[in-house]
């Protein structure tokens, strides 16, 4: 009779722990989109001009959250590594903070949306009616911005615990409010536009006052103090300079790919779509990362937290695996599926997704290995490298740019080039162990498991 190895029990129930939290995390994943699908799918039946208008303003709206986005991964290692430690006081007063800066930061980012949207909208290339509607849903979707940085935090503070379950129920219990909300408001009250982005507004408030209601347990009446808000604030900088190459990335694409053809552009769509559709199973397994790395370096346990970052990068590898097999046996049909009515599409598209398909292999190291040292308090070096990144990416996309001929490989080639980039840095980063160093818990030189 076999009998387990120490090891290889303890490997799998590491496993366990990282699936466990990876599934509620891929359900909210999922769900959090589909705000955009409802507004998209409704607002599409007004007019032409309605959905150019909300094209416009969920691009800026995607800006702002990328930039605000820090309240929700700053603050989970600061709770996680509080608890891995067995201070619970510290970690509410780390969860206090986040929301004492949510507070503050939340108003101002609705004023500046607010009061700047026609101009914005008009910036980027909004007219007539276009701007009217771009101009009307951002004025008003401004309101919400407060209540979604406190969900953020929400969803910081309780991945920082371990509780992925509460913030999937309030997801789906709020994106369901919003499609009724949706329904009532346009076609059947006809508010256009502005129902549409009131239903949103209301539902975001609705939530964030389901996440104050679980976050209740997990704050204090801890005064805020610069001492403590500084380090939040700096790693959100680190992190909105991250989003903002992320965001370079993406805008570039689109803008040369619309200098290239209209085929192509509509083909790039298709491929971008699939791409952060099938990119949320791979942050699915970055996000347990995030808190049990933070959770074992609080511990004191650097060999635990070395091996949870390769424990989720060989996850995410397989994940990646059933993925790619997925996109290539679809990649012939499925764009035709999509656009039948033209084969320049479809041609153009299948060729993107071939790319996708190999894409996702470094894909899974780069988004594992960003869980991993996001829960490492990393972000310094996140920043950095994010910029330095774009020097894989660069070369492909400028020359797409002076010669359109390359098209749709020139496009995602430029792409592939850019997460294997990721991908190899990070597990650089990884495997070096500098990132112990912002905890000074001492080097394991634990190898990859």
């Amino acid at each position: 009779m076999s009998v387990a190895k120490p090891g290889r029990i303890i490997r799998h129930e590491r496993d366990r722990r990282i699936v466990r939290l990876a599934l509620p995390a891929l359900g909210t994943l999922a769900i959090e989109p589909l705000y955009v699908v409802a507004d998209t799918a409704i607002v599409g039946r007004i007019s032409t001009d309605a959905l150019a208008g909300l094209g416009i303003a969920a691009t800026v709206l995607l800006t702002v959250t990328v930039l605000i986005g820090f309240m929700e991964y700053g603050v989970t290692p600061d709770v996680a590594h509080a608890h891995g430690r067995g201070d619970d006081h510290g970690a509410q007063v780390a969860a206090t903070d986040a929301l004492s800066l949510a507070a503050v930061l939340g108003p101002i980012a609705a004023l500046g949306v607010g009061f700047g949207a026609r101009p914005i909208a008009s910036l980027l290339g909004g007219r007539d009616g276009v701007l009217d509607a771009a101009a009307t849903y951002l004025s008003i979707s401004a309101l919400g911005l407060p209540f979604v940085m406190v969900g953020y935090v929400g969803h910081g503070v309780m991945r920082g615990v371990n509780d992925l379950r509460r913030p999937l129920i309030i997801v789906a219990v709020a994106n369901l409010a919003n499609l009724i909300l949706e329904i009532l408001f346009v076609p059947v009250l006809g508010w256009g536009v502005a129902g549409s982005a009131w239903s949103t507004v209301i539902v975001q408030a609705a939530a964030a006052a389901g996440f104050l209601r679980v976050l209740a347990p997990h704050v204090c009446r801890a005064r805020p103090a610069w001492s403590r808000l500084r380090p939040l604030l700096v790693s959100g900088a680190h992190l909105g300079l991250r989003g903002a190459a992320m965001l370079a990335v993406w805008w570039s694409i689109t803008f040369v790919a619309a200098r290239v053809d209209t085929p192509t552009l509509a083909a790039n769509h298709i491929a971008t779509q699939l791409f952060m559709f099938l990119a949320l199973a791979l942050d699915a397994l970055a996000i347990p990362a995030q808190s049990l790395v933070a959770g074992a370096v609080g511990a004191g346990d650097a060999q635990e937290a070395v091996a949870i970052g390769w424990a989720s990068t060989r996850l995410s590898l397989w994940c990646a695996l059933g993925l790619a097999v997925a996109l290539g046996v679809s990649a012939p049909w499925l764009p035709a599926l999509i656009s039948p009515g033209d084969p320049a599409v479809a041609s153009r598209a299948a060729v993107a997704l071939a790319i996708l398909a190999l894409m996702q292999f470094p894909g899974a190291v780069a988004f594992a290995l960003d869980g991993a040292l996001i829960g490492a308090e990393d972000e310094r070096y996140l920043a950095r490298i994010a910029v330095v990144n774009l020097v894989a990416f660069a070369p492909l996309i400028v020359a797409t740019f002076v010669v359109p001929g390359l098209g749709i490989l020139g496009l995602w080639g430029a792409q592939f080039a850019w997460m294997v980039m990721r991908a190899v840095v990070n597990t650089r980063r990884w495997r070096s162990q500098a990132w112990l160093v912002n905890r000074a818990i001492g080097s394991p030189n634990a190898a990859p498991g």
